[in-house]
């Protein structure tokens, strides 16, 4: 790829493993000079990665009370603020950078800390639901504004291209002539004609260590802080229009779109059954994710009223690696509590690999799989400073980095509403082989056996049928 030129400053919140990380990337690939380029980051993670590729970097803790005061003097116009860091509300900053002109970036929504289990807000109030409404209601009426870039990482954000190239390959492969879409409407109105219901983000990471987990350590592939803080949110997942009933302890918002529901429980508590190509068939965690609701968002079409007449139901189903299985069990019978001892596995991952798609489901081929298989050593070899998983979100940053210089005047936007094929273009070398596979998988599939199952034999695709009870 060639380098792209960028013109303004770079400041980079946080430098844990996805901020070392992208640090190689942004030197490969951002023509700027490494002086312009500048890290804030709360402890002293990254700072040998910084120092290696002669950025700078200083321990800055940011709160409600200093971010003002530390961002204003090393922020302008047409500057860019790239956001890895936790406990650091994006709406905060994504305001700061309207204010002040700069172009913004991050891969989560984030409140300010203690936000993600705070006992004063419901479960709604402390939802990626209520994040994301908070964080778009920032750009109502104003799309000619500095480039905003919502959650752009592997998921939420790389996802939702995979999605994309999912539904066209699906096109093609059931002879379905349509050209490619464009824009929402044009996307929403080829899922509906292909008659996808459901799209789980399925991911199964298999990546190992020899050094096991021990009592009291949490262990996993990225960033531990975010693992837990999204893991003790509640369940969160789009609704589809084909769905039959709302789950027992299922909710609705009484704001916003209403794209989405969640449950009265964490997401790192409710699993549910999905399938990759590899993998077969796993029972996963649904974990709140951004893209759940952003995906059933943008594929929502409505009629003359106003009313829904097509969503899909969409949700994560993730498999992390064994260690991290391990971690959240013990997590959970600690009534949600950290471990105190952490351990991010990078140097001492010694095999596996991130399998990580897209499975689009209830179409005229069953079941369809699009997405990356990474393996470590793939990553090692592509970039240092990285393992499979974080390569994976990575990529997608550069990719999401590249788009916003390139349209620095979008406004807010998330991944759905950008140009799919740019980004991919971009990410695409660092993603390892590019699968797609389809599967006569569902989830009554080897269903009471055993046991007696109560399952919806008559309409295979209820959530109810997903989920692990």
């Amino acid at each position: 790829m060639k380098k792209i030129p960028f013109a303004g400053r770079l400041v980079m919140l946080g430098c844990g493993s996805i901020g070392q990380g992208v640090l190689p990337l942004i030197v490969e690939h951002i023509d700027m000079p490494r002086e312009r380029i500048r890290i804030l980051t709360a402890d002293e993670r990254g700072h040998a990665v910084a120092k290696e590729f002669g950025v700078a970097i200083t321990i800055a803790p940011l709160t409600r009370g200093n971010f003002r005061e530390l961002l204003i003097p090393i922020l302008g116009p047409g500057d860019f603020l790239l956001n890895l860091s936790v406990d650091v509300s994006s709406v905060a900053l994504i305001g700061l950078c309207r204010e002040l002109g700069a172009l913004y970036l991050d891969t989560c929504i984030e409140p300010w800390a203690g936000g993600y289990t705070d006992p004063s807000l419901t479960p709604s109030e402390r939802s990626n639901y209520a994040l994301r409404e908070s964080a778009l209601a920032l750009g109502a009426g104003s799309a000619d504004a500095p480039t905003a870039l919502l959650t752009h990482g592997a998921n939420p954000g790389l996802v939702s291209h995979f999605v994309k190239v999912a539904l066209l390959n699906i096109a093609r492969d059931t002879g379905l002539e349509a050209e490619a879409p464009v824009g929402r409407d044009e996307w929403a109105t080829l899922a509906e004609r292909l008659g996808v219901k459901v799209i789980h983000i399925a991911e199964r990471d298999t990546q190992s260590a020899d050094l096991a987990k021990e009592p009291g350590e949490f262990v996993n592939t990225w960033s531990i802080d975010g693992f837990a803080g999204e893991g003790r949110q509640p369940a969160e997942l789009g609704w589809g229009t084909h769905e039959l009933a709302l789950p027992e302890d299922g909710r609705r918002h009484a704001f916003g779109t209403g794209a989405a529901i969640y449950l009265l429980r964490p997401g790192a508590g409710t699993r549910v059954r999905s399938w990759t190509p590899l993998e077969g068939p796993f029972h996963g965690f649904l974990v709140t994710h951004n893209e759940s609701i952003s995906i059933a968002d943008y594929y929502t079409r409505r009629d003359e009223t106003g009313a829904v007449r097509y969503r899909p139901t969409v949700h994560y189903a993730y498999h992390p690696c064994d260690d991290a299985v391990l971690s959240l069990h013990e997590m959970a019978g600690k009534e949600w509590q950290l471990q105190e001892r952490q351990r991010l596995m990078m140097d001492e991952i010694a095999r596996g690999m991130d399998e990580l798609g897209v499975l689009l489901m209830g179409h005229a081929r069953n079941a369809y799989w699009y997405g990356s298989r990474l393996t470590i050593e793939e990553a090692r070899r592509k970039v240092p400073y990285n393992n499979a998983t974080s390569l994976q979100v990575t990529a997608a940053v550069l990719g999401g980095l590249v788009w916003a210089i390139e349209n620095p005047r979008a406004g807010i936007v998330e991944a759905d509403h950008i140009d799919h094929a740019r980004v991919l273009e971009v990410a695409l070398p660092y993603l390892g082989e590019m699968a797609g596979a389809y599967s006569d998988w569902t989830p009554l599939s080897g269903r009471g056996v055993l046991f007696p199952e109560d399952v919806d034999a008559s309409s295979p695709w209820q959530f109810g049928n997903f989920r692990v009870r």
